[in-house]
């Protein structure tokens, strides 16, 4: 008896992990963030969190429902996570109307035009934050929140934009830990390490995209700090690194499986990029921040990275 064989598209290999298995661990590895940023700031950052969450799985359901006319696709928990990480980005006494509108934009132009979950070539969550940004300029960079005065008016990045020295006279364990002004998943650096670590271990990401992206920031900054007679070579490197949307971007942002390479050798090659853009952003650029236009930029390259970095062919030397 002949055997049939059938021709299907990759992947043939199943490696045992549901999409919904891999998207409840990022929720789970924000969750140290969230308690902080809520102990922090208060109540109004699981307000904020909740609604971000419920307009991104609302705005998927009735798209996929109404619009594409297809069974939804939020049982998958990936517009959960785009909520949670589209909040992150947000300051903490943000309009929640304002939030419904950038789900609304996450969703609607960042996801489910490209098809759904897979097929977009950018970052949900930056899409809708960066449309905020621009849209809202006043309201995405109020800080004024009911904290102490030590973490309301302008960033740290901002400040320290315009007078590098004062990178010296900060507290890098306050920072590390928690007491730090910016976007509500910005507050913890520790909260967000231990998150990465949790994924690490978990295998939902790898190394390559988040040290490469750290690495290239360090390096920028501590050539730029010999300008200034090697004082901050300590100093700026590490401020850059805790401070701002570094890490929340490095670890849960530009490590998005649709929006990244494949290779190990394009992830290095996109982290490179995004910590340049960052950083040229940050050290010489009009905003204090670069990290979402970074992602964003080189979200664009993936698919160029893709086609010059491909794994050899089986066989091949």
């Amino acid at each position: 008896m002949a055997t049939r064989l059938f021709a299907a598209p990759s992947p043939h290999i199943h490696g045992g992990e549901s999409t919904k298995r891999i998207m409840l661990d990022v929720v789970l590895a924000l969750l140290p963030a969230l308690a902080v940023s809520t102990y922090v700031l208060g109540l109004r950052v699981l307000l904020i969190t909740a609604v971000s969450v419920v307009s991104c799985v609302a705005f998927e359901y009735l798209i996929a429902r109404f619009l594409l006319r297809r069974e939804a696709t939020i049982c998958d928990l990936s517009a959960v996570v785009t909520g949670v990480l589209l909040a992150f980005n947000l300051p903490a006494g943000i309009p929640w109307w304002i939030v419904v509108i950038g789900a609304l934009v996450a969703i609607g132009i960042g996801k489910m035009t490209y098809g759904g979950l897979g097929t977009n070539p950018f970052n949900p969550a930056l899409t809708g934050r960066i449309f905020l940004l621009m849209a809202y300029p006043v309201e995405m960079t109020d800080w004024t929140t009911s904290i102490p005065d030590a973490l309301s008016g302008s960033t740290m990045l901002a400040e320290v934009k315009y007078n590098p020295a004062l990178a010296s006279e900060l507290n890098f364990t306050e920072m590390f830990g928690g007491y730090m002004n910016g976007s509500m998943g910005e507050i913890s650096a520790l909260a967000l390490i231990i998150g990465g670590i949790y994924l690490l271990w978990r295998r939902v990401i790898t190394w390559h995209i988040p040290v490469s992206i750290l690495l290239t920031m360090a390096l920028i900054a501590m050539f730029y700090a010999l300008g200034f007679g090697g004082s901050l070579v300590y100093e700026l490197p590490l401020f850059h690194l805790l401070a701002g949307g570094a890490l929340l971007g490095a670890i849960f942002m530009a490590t998005d499986y649709s929006t990244s390479p494949m290779t190990h050798k394009g992830m290095i090659i996109y982290g490179v990029g995004i910590g340049v853009i960052t950083m040229v952003i940050r050290l010489w650029g009009a905003y204090p921040e670069g990290m979402s236009f970074a992602i964003f930029i080189m979200n664009a390259a993936t698919p160029l990275i893709n086609k010059y970095c491909k794994p050899k062919r089986f066989g091949t030397k």
